[in-house]
Order: C-alpha cells, then structure tokens, then sequence
C-alpha cells in the first residue's frame, strides 16, 4: 500500500519542514520560533483526491458537543472524495484485502456506502449531549476542540498546512524517534512521519502524530484496513522503513480515533 502510493509526496522536492526544536509532553514553551512548512508546491493541491480532500475541511464545527449539520452539498463532496480514492490503487489494496476477509462487501457500491458510513455518519463523541457532534474523519482528518481548552484528533498534514497558513496553527516543536533520540531538526525534515506539539485556534495538542506528504487515499486506506482487520485495536504494520503502530479506537460501533505511533 506504501509503494501503491503514487501521490505520495517527496521531501524537499514537494514540500520541505523545518522542525526546529525538540518538546517534551508538559512543556508549554515554544521550541519553534517558525512554521513547520516552509512551503508546498501548489500544484498538489490541483490533483483529484487533494482537491476534494481539501474540500471537505471546512465543513465541521470544531468544538464537540456542537451539533454537526450536514447539507446535501456537503453529503456531495463526501461522495465526491470517495468516488475519487476509489480510482487508487491504495484503496483498490484496501477494498480487496477487507473482501477476502469478509470485512468489507466485494461489490463496487456496496463498499462505498460502508466506506461511507464509516467516516462520515455522525455520532455522539461528548457524553450527556443530545447532538451529533463528531464523525471518523472530522476526528482524525479535521482535528476537534473539547473544552475550549484541548486539540483531539487532528492527525494529518494537510489541514495542519493549510491552517497553519491561515494563521491558525501554532507549531511549538517535535518529539524525536524513540529509537533515535539525537536526530536533528534536518533529519527529521526529511522524516514522513512526525510526532509534534501544537495550538490551534488557542487550544493545545501536547502531543499527536502524523505522516507527511501521504496521499488522503493512502491515509484512508491504511485506516480503514487497521480498524477493521484490528476490530478497533493497535496494529502494527511496518512501511518502509518506518515501524509504525497504528493506533485504533471505538466509540461504540464507530470509528473513535485512527492515528499512527512510532514504535
């Protein structure tokens, strides 16, 4: 699924970090007088599956126990974005893979409405509150706010860029490799999977990781297959050269988080 990954991008050819200083999990210091991205070649955001990613970013409340209202044009740009990762090959691995298992229908339609279901049917994620107030991919893809105090969810790189550029995101630096506690900033840069400290509208994620430079697809792809092959426990899955657990959990029958941990 990794080498299937074909709008994977690369270090320092289409984007470049700066990661900058170390933090520790109660350090409330800035460690990174700059932003993580120095820059993203646009023409990334050009490609299908970016561009209806991005899309679909703006269409949650961040803060949980708000109700979420879902127009019939939003219900379009989901459909839109699962049309279009259904096209790749890490979703194709991702669809025959949970078929042979009896995880996931191995009809065309079928999947896609599970697939659906999965990230985008709202449910409740704050207790004693009446409201849909959370989905799979608002928690993981979009990020929320509980409390007015603290970030959950929010584990990928896009909407961490395009917030950042907004002015939104407030980067305060990474947590090196547990097998590699001495990398530099500049080693880490090249890095496709980051620990890091950030705010966000004012709220604080003392800790949370995220690949870099993977394709919405791939992410999707490998979430969906660990959720479901791990029934909404740890995986642990090596890529590359990257040793990864990915960590699962159920709010119920949903999807409650979905995020990768270095090993």
């Amino acid at each position: 699924m990794w080498d299937a990954d074909k709008n994977r991008l690369i270090p320092g050819v289409d984007y470049k970090i700066d990661p900058q200083g170390k933090t520790r999990f109660h350090s409330r210091q800035d460690h990174a007088a700059d932003p993580l991205f120095t820059w993203v070649d646009p023409e990334v955001f050009k490609r299908p599956t970016y561009k209806r990613f991005v899309a679909l970013l703006d269409n949650y409340e961040s803060e949980t126990g708000q109700g979420e209202v879902v127009t019939q044009e939003e219900v379009r740009e989901n459909q839109c974005f699962i049309d279009a990762i259904y096209e790749t090959e890490p979703m194709k691995i991702a669809h025959e893979y949970l078929s042979k298992h009896g995880l996931m229908p191995k009809e065309r339609g079928p999947f896609k409405m599970a697939l659906y279901d999965m990230w985008f049917k709202l449910y409740r994620r704050t207790k004693g509150v009446k409201e849909l107030d959370s989905s799979g991919f608002e928690h993981v893809f979009v990020g929320e706010s509980r409390n007015r105090a603290e970030v959950i969810g929010f584990h990928n790189w896009i909407q961490f860029y395009l917030q950042e550029k907004k002015g939104l995101v407030d980067y305060k630096g990474f947590f090196p490799s547990r097998r590699k506690r001495h990398t530099t900033s500049e080693e880490e840069s090249m890095n496709q999977l980051l620990t890091i400290q950030f705010n966000w509208k004012g709220d604080v994620k003392p800790i949370g990781s995220s690949f870099i430079g993977t394709s919405p697809e791939f992410e999707m792809a490998l979430y969906t297959v660990c959720f479901l092959a791990g029934q909404g426990k740890d995986v642990h899955v090596e890529l590359d050269d990257y040793d990864v657990i990915i960590k699962a959990h159920h709010i119920g029958r949903n999807l409650g988080t979905c995020y990768p941990n270095t090993v």
